[in-house]
C-alpha cells in the first residue's frame, strides 16, 4: 500500500490536525499506538513508525514472555504502516485524529502475529472462492468509578433498568456525552441504552464488510475507554466484572456477499448451502474458537446453562439459547449470530477466528448438524463448549485447520500468553475453581480490557 505522505500532510493540516495517533491493536486487544507530529509526517511515517516485537509478547502487568523466537532473534522492530482509509478526526480531541496501522516485518512482509494481518488473510480466502464477509458486532460494556482504595464500583446501583436512558441511568451525562463523540467521530455508531445490569450500556454499530467492521470495532473499544477516562471513570468491556450482575457479551452478526453485494445466504425463504456449510464449520470449530471469543480466565465465568449466554456447540432459528442464532430476517438480511463471544475479545480475532471456522465449513462442504428446538441447555445432542479456559485452549492447539486458514506464529503467540494467564491466575487464588470474580482479575483485565 502506497500513501501520498505530502498530499496526506497538506490535508490534515487543511483539516486543523496536527497530530496524528497511529493506532494497532496487540494479540490481547490492547491498544498500541505512537502520536505522529503531521507536520513530519513525511519523514515519520515514510517508513514506520517502528515498534519494537516484544509488544506482541508483553502481558497486561509489564512482563516480556518468550515465544515464537521473538525474544531469541533479539526483539526486532515491527513497522507500521498507516492506512489513510481509517483516519477519523477525534472530536473530543481537537487537533487529532486516530489512524489505523498495519504492522510489517523489517524487510516490508506482512507481519503474521498482526490480528489485522491475520484478519486479512482469512478475508483474502474468502475473496479467493468469489466470496465478500459482512459482519456487524454487538458489544455491551460497564462505567465504573474507582474507590480510594483501588477498588472500583459500578457508576450506578438501581437494578430493573434495561432498555432506558436518560438522567436515571446516565446521572453525570458520561453516556450521553459518550454517543455524541462516537458520532462524530463517524465510525457507524447509530443508539444506544442502559442494557440490563446495573451500569450496563449497549451501543449499537452498523454492518460493513469485516475489515473495516473490525476496525471500527477496534476504534469504538478504545474511543469508549478514553473518552470516559476523560470523564474520571472508567469503561470496562471485561466480560464478567461483577459476581453479583450479568456479563458483557461481544456477538457478532456476519453473512457472505458476491463481489456485487448480493448476499449469498438464502435460497428463497431457507437458508443456503453456503450458510448451512458455515454453520457446520463454526460447530465443528467450536471448541477452538471459544479460545478467542472468550480470551481470558474471567470470561469463563459468565458462560454457562442457562445464563442467557451458550452452553454447547449448536443452533437454531432465532434462538438465543445456541451458540450460533439465525434471526428471521431472509433475503438481504439474511445472516448468521454468534452469541459466545465475550466483551473483552480482541475484535480482529473475533471476527478473523469465526470466519476462519465458517470457511472450513465451506471448504470442505460439511454438513450442519440438525438445528435445536426450544431451550437447548439440555439438548445433548451438541457437545458442550469448553468449560474452563484451559480446555479452550487445548482445543485451539490441536486444531491444524484454525492454524491453517490464521496464523502459526500468532496462535503460538496467543497460547503463551494465555497460559502464563491461567498460572499466574493459579499461583495467585486459593480456589481457582472459584465462580466468584477474584481480586486478581480485577487488577489483571479492568481497565486494559
Amino acid at each position: 500500500m502506497s500513501t501520498n505522505l505530502t498530499a496526506l500532510r497538506e490535508n490534515l493540516q487543511e483539516q486543523g490536525i496536527d497530530v496524528l495517533r497511529i493506532i494497532y491493536s496487540d494479540v490481547l486487544g490492547i491498544t498500541r499506538s505512537k502520536d505522529l507530529l503531521v507536520s513530519q509526517l513525511e519523514k515519520a511515517a515514510g517508513h514506520g513508525p517502528a515498534f519494537c516485537q516484544g509488544v506482541w509478547v508483553t502481558n497486561t502487568q509489564g512482563g516480556v514472555l518468550d515465544a515464537e523466537g521473538i525474544a531469541g532473534d533479539g526483539l526486532q522492530d515491527l513497522i507500521t504502516q498507516l492506512d489513510p482509509a481509517t483516519i477519523h478526526p477525534m472530536p473530543w480531541e481537537p487537533g487529532v485524529a486516530y489512524a489505523v496501522a498495519d504492522a510489517l516485518n523489517p524487510d516490508m512482509t506482512p507481519n503474521m502475529f498482526s490480528p489485522r494481518t491475520v484478519l486479512r488473510k482469512v478475508i483474502e480466502q474468502y475473496n479467493k472462492l468469489g466470496l465478500v464477509p459482512v459482519c456487524g458486532p454487538e458489544l455491551e460494556f460497564y462505567i465504573a468509578d474507582k474507590n480510594e482504595d483501588g477498588t472500583f464500583k459500578r457508576a450506578i446501583e438501581k437494578t430493573g433498568r434495561v432498555y432506558t436512558t436518560g438522567a436515571l441511568v446516565d446521572p453525570n451525562g458520561t453516556f450521553l456525552h459518550l454517543l455524541r463523540m462516537l458520532d462524530q467521530l463517524n465510525i457507524g455508531v447509530f443508539a444506544g441504552n442502559h442494557e440490563f445490569s446495573p451500569s450496563q450500556y449497549e451501543i449499537n454499530l452498523w454492518h460493513s464488510e469485516a475489515m473495516d467492521a473490525a476496525d471500527r470495532t477496534f476504534m469504538f473499544k478504545t474511543s469508549i475507554k478514553d473518552i470516559v477516562a476523560r470523564e474520571g471513570q472508567y469503561a470496562t468491556f471485561l466480560g464478567k466484572p461483577w459476581s453479583d450482575e450479568g456479563g458483557s457479551g461481544f456477538h457478532l452478526h456476519f453473512s457472505v456477499t458476491d463481489k456485487e453485494g448480493k448476499n449469498l445466504m438464502h435460497a428463497g425463504d431457507e437458508l443456503s448451502e453456503t450458510a448451512l456449510q458455515m454453520i457446520a464449520g463454526i460447530t465443528a470449530n467450536a471448541h477452538a474458537l471459544t479460545a478467542f471469543t472468550n480470551p481470558t480466565v474471567n470470561a469463563f465465568k459468565r458462560l454457562g446453562p442457562d445464563t442467557l449466554a451458550p452452553f454447547r456447540a449448536n443452533w437454531g432459528y432465532d434462538n438465543r439459547s445456541t451458540m450460533v442464532r439465525v434471526p428471521p430476517e431472509r433475503g438481504g438480511g439474511t445472516r448468521l449470530e454468534v452469541r459466545v463471544g465475550d466483551g473483552a475479545a480482541n475484535p480482529y480475532l473475533v471476527i478473523a477466528g469465526i470466519l476462519a471456522a465458517a470457511l472450513d465449513g465451506i471448504v470442505r462442504k460439511l454438513e450442519a448438524p440438525k438445528a435445536a428446538e426450544g431451550m437447548a441447555y439440555d439438548n445433548e445432542d451438541a457437545p458442550t463448549l469448553p468449560a474452563t479456559f484451559t480446555e479452550a485452549l487445548d482445543a485451539l492447539e490441536a486444531n491444524e485447520r484454525m492454524r491453517e486458514h490464521m496464523s502459526t506464529g500468532l496462535i503460538g503467540i496467543f497460547l503463551t500468553m494465555k497460559r502464563d494467564e491461567i498460572e499466574r491466575y493459579n499461583a495467585a487464588v486459593p480456589d481457582p475453581s472459584t465462580r466468584d470474580v477474584t481480586d486478581w482479575e480485577i487488577k489483571e483485565y479492568l481497565e486494559d480490557y
